[in-house]
């Protein structure tokens, strides 16, 4: 045989060789996880959407206008139920005050006169009749005693009705003067003081608005209200586990409860319909820090498995679709998923406890067939 077919031979040989190399195409390194077993919970989540609030929480002002005289509290303080708040100028409701206390003692007065003559008409009356008897009064005289039993007996009722309402009179002055004092309706903190000793305080007319001056929450009454997407609320119970984290506590999460459920549907916006869902708090945390207003994110536990066969959620595609590296190659699966979050996916069918299944499939070249190995 001659060079030249040997020459052939060896460049069929290479052309063949690159034709091959070709057809497998370059090795793409890809991010795998293996199949494992573990927690899968499944869970409603909402993000930042929710708010934190206070079951018992009053926005207080006086009745009545007045001078400010006195405020034993500031912001930040806690205070107990019945504690004074704010005191207002009482002058004139003491002046009130007294004046009623007194009438009430003339009104009494005027009355135990008015009924110690009715008294003593009744005994002249009666001794009238005896002697009347005996022949000794004549009928016009006794006539006479009877009128006067009669009317000193309706003066002595005028009287006791005066007394009443001079007791009215004083209830009314010490409820006024019960006004120029704002005390706490339950025991708090003072989330905002809104009003200084000497500044004039002016009662909101019919119709407008004021706002408050002082703003009392009860740390302890705080829940999250938070809206859950209307595809979600069929799977939302009462009493569900909650996990609970709110921004001003980066990092930390509390425990709670689904402790109230919207019987309807929010349609505020037309691509946005929620219901309501409201979050206690699991009680013996330390919720320092957790402020009404802040925002909040809660993850509802509806259910939760123990070894489950799970992969992550980020590593299956629609229909149930993931690539596993096997024999350095890609290859298509579809899988049978069970309950899921963002973070897990249970498999009840389709792939073995070890495979490692493909977390990332960011580029084109990563698709089934592709030669591939595992990132370092």
């Amino acid at each position: 045989m001659g060079k030249k077919p040997l020459v052939l031979i060896a460049a069929a040989a290479l052309l063949g060789a690159f034709w091959w190399m070709s057809r497998r195409g370059p090795v793409v390194e890809v991010e795998t996880r293996p199949v494992e077993r573990g927690v899968v919970e499944e869970i409603v989540a909402n993000t930042r959407a929710g708010t934190v609030k206070a079951k018992s929480r009053a926005k207080l002002s006086p009745q009545i206008g007045a001078l400010v005289v006195a405020l034993p509290h500031r912001k930040g303080e806690t205070v107990a139920a019945g504690e004074l708040l704010l005191k207002l100028d009482d002058k004139v409701q003491r002046a009130q005050l007294e004046l009623a206390t007194r009438e009430l003692a003339a009104a009494r007065s005027r009355a135990e006169e008015a009924c110690a003559a009715a008294e003593l008409a009744a005994r002249e009356l009666a001794r009238g009749q005896a002697l009347a008897q005996e022949g000794i009064i004549s009928p016009q005289n006794l006539d006479l005693l009877a009128s006067r039993r009669e009317q000193s007996q309706a003066a002595c009722v005028a009287a006791r009705a005066l007394v009443e309402q001079a007791q009215a009179n004083l209830k009314l002055a010490q409820a006024q003067l019960a006004l120029t004092e704002l005390r706490a309706p339950f025991a708090g903190v003072l989330a905002e003081v809104a009003t200084e000793v000497g500044e004039w305080i002016t009662p909101a007319p019919p119709g407008v608005p004021i706002p408050p001056v002082l703003d009392l929450l009860d740390p302890s009454s705080l829940y999250v209200s938070a809206p859950v997407d209307e595809l979600d609320v069929g799977r939302v119970r009462l009493g569900q586990a909650v996990r609970i984290t709110v921004d001003p506590r980066p990092g930390v999460v509390f425990r709670g409860e689904v402790s109230k459920l919207a019987a309807y549907i929010q349609d505020l916006a037309e691509q946005n319909r929620t219901a309501e869902v409201e979050v206690s708090f699991a009680p013996g945390q330390d919720l320092s820090g957790v402020l009404p207003g802040a925002s909040a994110d809660v993850e509802i536990l509806v259910s939760r498995k123990e070894g489950a066969l799970r992969i992550p959620t980020s590593a299956v595609g629609e229909g149930g679709k993931v690539l596993v590296l096997e024999e350095g190659k890609l290859a298509a699966r579809t899988i049978r998923p069970g309950i899921a979050n963002w973070q897990f996916t249970e498999v009840l069918e389709g792939l073995a406890l070890g495979e490692e299944v493909v977390v990332s499939r960011d580029r084109p070249e990563i698709a089934p067939g592709a030669r591939a190995r595992k990132k370092p």
